[in-house]
């Protein structure tokens, strides 16, 4: 009988917090057409004669900001997350791998398979998207398209319940005037094409909006990260942030489903960024609902995800 494998895979990292390191990220990320789906003739100019030199730079001095000692946070959490699966999973070989930058899809998958491994890979974003999970899919498939992934997980119950317990016990703490509970957004074009992005990250919000001991009408939901001139799906969070504060609510409590594990886009944009912009238009208090990172339960969750919907035999 063949040894089971599993593959977790996050989105990566740089592999320093420095302009070069970061510029190759940014380059390898950007140039993939599931993120940024311009013809390549029209957006590689783009892309190297504007964006790489004036962001790279500038996303170093954040990277360098949250850096941990161990090396970047999602990077980080993402291996720790694997070491608690595989004590969970002691029959198993589980592994991690990123989209982008080490440890990569392609030769881990590779290495799995010369040891003889019946294979799962688990795409550690709970909703599907293009931007994100089709890229993993693409360079699974393009090793072995027999593999089986694990694509989604949003709406299973554990997952739920868990990121629930999570929210509900930031509330707690304090008198917050609102719950904002932000997703990562992506172009609406995406979405006029059939991406079900939009469609699962709502049902998310009305699935919480069940499970929270919290007023309906002090939970909202808005997309982040917006980049580029395109539409992306909205309300952004930005403007949010500042019509709450100007509306008169000024203790917010965020929570970010789509990350899993903490990354520049919690940690700087959501923690500095964004509470900045928060303060700057009258709020006072921006807490973060924290990711799940390395907690125990998520890893116990990630594990029974893996024997229910991995391989039978």
């Amino acid at each position: 009988m063949k040894k089971k494998g599993l593959l977790l895979v996050n989105l990566g990292s740089p592999s320093a917090p420095t302009t070069a390191a970061v510029k190759h990220y940014l380059s390898v990320f950007l140039g993939d057409r599931n993120v940024v789906t311009m013809p390549p003739a029209l957006w590689q100019p783009l892309l190297k004669g504007i964006i790489l030199p004036m962001r790279s730079w500038r996303s170093a001095t954040f990277y360098r900001d949250i850096w941990m000692k161990e090396g970047s946070p999602l990077v980080v959490y993402t291996a720790r997350l694997t070491k608690q699966v595989q004590d969970l999973l002691p029959d198993w070989d589980v592994r991690m791998a990123m989209t982008y930058e080490q440890p990569s899809i392609k030769e881990t998958l590779i290495a799995m398979q010369e040891a003889g491994e019946q294979i799962t890979v688990l795409a550690l974003f709970p909703h599907f998207t293009q931007s994100t999970t089709q890229s993993i899919i693409d360079q699974v498939r393009a090793v072995d398209p027999t593999i089986p992934i694990i694509d989604r997980f949003a709406d299973e119950p554990e997952y739920l319940q868990l990121l629930a317990d999570q929210i509900q016990a930031a509330w707690q703490k304090k008198k917050y005037d609102r719950l904002l509970i932000t997703y990562h957004g992506i172009p609406t074009a995406m979405v006029k094409h059939g991406d079900p992005y939009q469609e699962e990250t709502e049902r998310t919000t009305a699935r919480l909006r069940q499970l929270l001991d919290i007023p309906a009408n002090q939970i909202k939901q808005a997309y982040q990260s917006k980049f580029g001139p395109m539409p992306w799906l909205k309300p952004y969070l930005c403007n949010t942030l500042m019509q709450e504060a100007q509306l008169g609510n000024r203790k917010l409590l965020l929570a970010v489903p789509s990350f899993v594990a903490d990354c520049l886009e919690t940690l700087e944009e959501d923690g500095v960024q964004n509470y900045q912009v928060f303060r700057s238009s009258g709020g006072q208090e921006l807490d973060l609902v924290p990711a799940f990172n390395d907690q125990p339960a998520f890893a116990r969750f990630i594990a029974h995800l893996a024997q229910k919907r991995g391989p039978k035999a």
